[in-house]
């Protein structure tokens, strides 16, 4: 095995070593592609025996050399043929015409086989169409290394020979390219895998990853998402991820110069997100969902390899926090009674999205007696008042996850978003003197400049933000705080995932 290189820092896959075959022309005439593990080929012996004797004829067998017998055939032992002439189904009959292919029909129908090969009278006695079956170059247990044989110089990242006896998952921990839990050994067959997950060439930069600024490929950002665990239709969420973490406005070096413990939260929206199967509804913001945990630390597996934010260099925490490993959930925007966050940021309904926040861990509120929007939103802003400290106010965002029975009686009560978020902001106010640095006997607090100010907001114009996801049960909501917003720290940022 051979893994390869993922960057300036980082880890690569593991490649068995293969070759890689050139295209090979069919020949002019009439050529099929037959295996005898298919009854319908076998149905069609007579037919090629007959086509054989009046007309130009080529057999392909994929599975036994000796198959069909009479008329001879080509042996496709390693599926060449089949893989670059794309046979989906056999038998497949193609007629080629000056090298070229004129046209095919897939399993068998009397009328198109006599139509191809301008023989009105064969097939008697067969029946009128039989189904084929699978090609053997589909078959999804040959389909990956296939592609690695057939497509593998796609792929550019350099390769570092590994013992035969080395253990592929020790040696990643070995080099540093985990996050501290094992990963994926990123072979060759499972980044080409997953490269069918975007129409995205390989080669493509996705985007400058900080704080090495290293340029990052789909290839590359491929390899992080296998050893995250991906599937490839996640890949698209990834890709997205990335680009909006490596942007100016996101700041992604600063999150991880920073000693607070935040990271990147990923929020995501869609019908992309029900048909890769994220949750948003119980312990969405938790474990147990492949989907949601897999593209949080994809992102950040991108980060630690390519751009060399690690622990303990570039990334300098205190603390730390889950976002540092995956933070990553979807909002139930198909049942949110007041839209979602992606909507707030101008993307329109339909549109899959994600938005990027540079958050803590999230904090829960427990309110299971307020039956009015008003108690519950004075009941919401006595909590958001604590975000990062109570006399620190418009330095931070934050974002409220509010679970469904919050949301119901804000709903039932006809507020939508913007009445929430402006119902809750209303109790976020409060005398600059109580905020002062030393009011209170706290030392910490806002410069004594704005003590005379008679009320000051909590937090800046957009800069609460309200997603609505978790599980039917449970009078609670949860709390994101954010890290430093605006030109000195981070904002949210959004973008429509791109495939």
């Amino acid at each position: 095995m051979r893994p390869g290189d993922v960057g300036n820092n980082g880890a690569g896959y593991v490649r068995p070593v293969g070759t890689t075959t050139a295209t090979t022309p069919l020949p002019d005439g009439l050529v099929v592609v037959v295996k005898e593990e298919c009854e319908t080929c076998q149905t069609v012996v007579p037919v090629l025996r007959e086509v054989a004797g009046r007309t130009a004829l080529t057999v392909f067998t994929q599975d036994n050399a000796a198959f069909p017998g009479d008329p001879a055939a080509t042996h496709d032992a390693d599926l060449g043929i089949s893989w670059h002439h794309d046979i989906e189904t056999v038998p497949t009959l193609i007629k080629v015409r000056d090298g070229r292919e004129v046209e095919r029909t897939v399993g068998w129908s009397v009328g198109e086989w006599r139509r191809i090969t301008g023989l009105d009278d064969i097939g008697e006695g067969l029946p009128t169409m039989r189904p084929g079956c699978g090609s053997m170059s589909v078959d999804p247990d040959r389909v990956d290394a296939l592609r690695v044989r057939f497509g593998g110089s796609a792929l550019a990242a350099r390769r570092i020979d590994v013992a035969a006896a080395e253990d592929p998952l020790e040696m990643m921990f070995a080099r540093g390219w985990t996050d501290g839990l094992p990963v994926v050994p990123p072979t060759e067959e499972r980044v080409m895998q997953m490269l069918t997950g975007t129409s995205r060439a390989p080669g493509d930069v996705v985007a400058t990853v900080p704080p090495d600024l290293v340029d990052i490929s789909v290839e590359k950002v491929a390899i992080a998402a296998v050893m995250a665990g991906c599937r490839p239709e996640y890949l698209p969420w990834v890709l997205t991820a990335v680009e909006a973490a490596c942007t100016d406005e996101f700041n992604m070096h600063g999150l991880l110069a920073t000693t607070m413990p935040v990271g990147p939260v990923i929020v995501c929206s869609g019908p992309g997100t029900r048909a890769i199967g994220m949750n948003s509804g119980g312990n969405a913001l938790g474990q147990g969902n492949r989907a949601n945990l897999t593209i949080g630390r994809a992102l950040q597996l991108v980060i630690r390899n390519f751009g060399g934010g690690r622990p303990g260099e570039v990334d300098r925490a205190t603390h730390g926090g889950p976002a540092k490993i995956s933070f990553c959930f979807a909002e139930a925007d198909d049942t949110s009674p007041f839209g979602r966050l992606a909507g707030e940021h101008g993307i329109a309904d339909g549109v899959d999205a994600l938005t990027l926040f540079a958050g803590e861990g999230p904090h829960c509120v427990v309110d299971q007696l307020s039956r009015t929007p008003d108690s519950l939103a004075r009941s919401l802003a006595l909590k958001l008042q604590a975000v990062n400290h109570p006399k620190l106010v418009l330095a931070f965002d934050a974002i409220v996850v509010m679970g469904p029975e919050h949301a119901r009686v804000f709903g039932d009560a006809g507020w939508g978003r913007d009445e929430i978020v402006a119902g809750i902001t209303d109790h976020l106010h409060r005398p600059g003197a109580e905020l002062a640095r030393g009011a209170g006997g706290v030392a910490e607090g806002i410069p004594e400049a704005f003590a005379q100010a008679d009320s000051l907001p909590k937090f800046r114009p957009g800069g609460l933000m309200l997603t609505y996801a978790g599980g039917g049960a449970g009078l609670f909501s949860q709390i994101i705080g954010g890290w430093v917003n605006g030109d000195m720290g981070s904002r949210p940022t959004t973008r429509a995932v791109t495939y």
